[in-house]
């Protein structure tokens, strides 16, 4: 049923990566979204408004936030399509979040007004009419919302959409509180305890909770969080894997929307090496990147010495003061400069976002130790921070 739906609404639909092909799964998802949560949401208000239930009536108020959240995403879907423009040099893909941002606040808005009057109800109970009307409505309400979290699921994931996720977690709390509000029903019914407020309360609580986990996972990319490691490992793998690269270090990887980023990363190469030829090598990576993972990667190049047995010996001595001083530690961008008097160990120290150590602390330790090695030997140190989750590895 979700595969043909999406076979005939949506053109080229596996090419999620286009923009457009993109933004068509985004509006597929959204509409459908507004149908079933419109339907759901006048037939609970009306129902529960008859039959006298603030349950019924709040999990009705639900599914109209909901379908108000499936326009909101629908504008967002629409607006982040939008290609780059002068003003706008990175593209529009960011305003999902924004649009993401106004279904959560709208959610924990409505989420406070039932929990204002489910406790009225609570104070001053009144009886609730059973009604095998309500009790249907109830029922296809969890099994249409069922299939909707599994079809916002799928599109989520075909298009790698915070907002369809969001949507699809949306449904399963539903399909929970509505459980619970039916719940409620056939206990006033068979043993006459009226518990109708407690659940109008429960759903909103739901409600509320889901507002707060949406703008949680929206805010995080916003912020600037930190790239999956599995997404990491997979930039770092891919440019090792190419025959002239020693080592990377310094990946910096920003994202401008779902599935839009820019990244930049050192490259290790052999400092002998004819510089036209490694620099094809780099460009060939570049180009590779843009066409099978569509990230925009800028390299820097980094030739190193590989062959001078002193250099390796000093490299791999303060590679050892670090790694004892702490594993978490690691190092790149050695150079050697002698003079006379005594000979400058320039390198960098990647420590990790929240190190505990001060920059300054941990410079005078190292020098500390490697001046313990030599009393010539003068640390020449840069503190960086370590941007991304996994740490380079020297390719074998």
């Amino acid at each position: 049923m979700i595969d043909f739906i999406i076979k005939r609404f949506i053109k080229d639909y596996e090419n999620v990566n286009e923009p457009s092909v993109r933004e068509d799964y985004g509006k597929l998802g959204s509409v459908v979204g507004i149908l079933i949560n419109v339907v759901l949401s006048v037939c609970k208000i009306v129902i529960g408004t008859i039959f006298n239930s603030i349950s019924v009536t709040a999990d009705g108020f639900n599914n109209l936030s909901d379908a108000c959240s499936s326009v909101i995403a629908f504008i967002g879907f629409k607006m982040s399509g939008k290609p780059a423009d002068n003003n706008h040099p990175f593209g529009h893909a960011r305003i999902e979040y924004l649009t993401g941002l106004a279904m959560g606040a709208i959610i924990l808005l409505l989420g406070t007004e039932l929990v204002k009057s489910s406790v009225g109800k609570i104070r001053y109970p009144e009886t609730t009419v059973f009604s095998r009307t309500m009790v249907l409505v109830l029922v296809l309400s969890i099994i249409l919302k069922l299939w909707l979290s599994h079809f916002n699921s799928k599109i989520a994931d075909k298009i790698s959409s915070s907002t369809m996720k969001a949507a699809a977690m949306d449904s399963r709390n539903d399909v929970i509180s509505t459980a619970a509000v039916l719940i409620s029903i056939y206990v006033a019914k068979f043993t006459g305890i009226e518990i109708d407020g407690y659940m109008g309360v429960l759903v909103a609580l739901f409600i509320i909770y889901s507002g707060y986990s949406i703008l949680k996972d929206i805010l995080n990319p916003l912020l600037g969080e930190m790239p999956d490691p599995d997404f990491i490992d997979k930039i770092e793998q891919k440019v090792l894997s190419y025959d002239g690269i020693i080592n990377i270090h310094d990946l910096v990887v920003h994202n401008y929307g779902p599935n839009k980023y820019f990244a930049s990363v050192h490259a290790e190469v052999d400092a002998k090496e004819d510089v036209l030829k490694s620099h094809d090598i780099i460009d060939n990576i570049e180009r590779d990147f843009a066409r099978d993972l569509n990230i925009n990667l800028v390299i820097h190049l980094d030739p190193i010495i590989t062959d001078d047995k002193e250099i390796n010996e000093l490299r791999c001595m303060t590679e050892k003061i670090i790694k004892e001083i702490d594993n978490r530690l690691t190092m790149h961008d050695f150079r050697v400069v002698k003079g006379e008097t005594h000979t400058n160990l320039i390198f960098d120290v990647v420590v990790p976002i929240e190190y505990e150590i001060k920059s300054s602390e941990l410079v005078k330790i190292i020098e500390k130790e490697i001046k313990k090695k030599s009393i010539k030997y003068c640390p020449v140190i840069t503190v960086d921070k370590n941007y991304v989750s996994t740490y380079m590895n020297k390719k074998q």
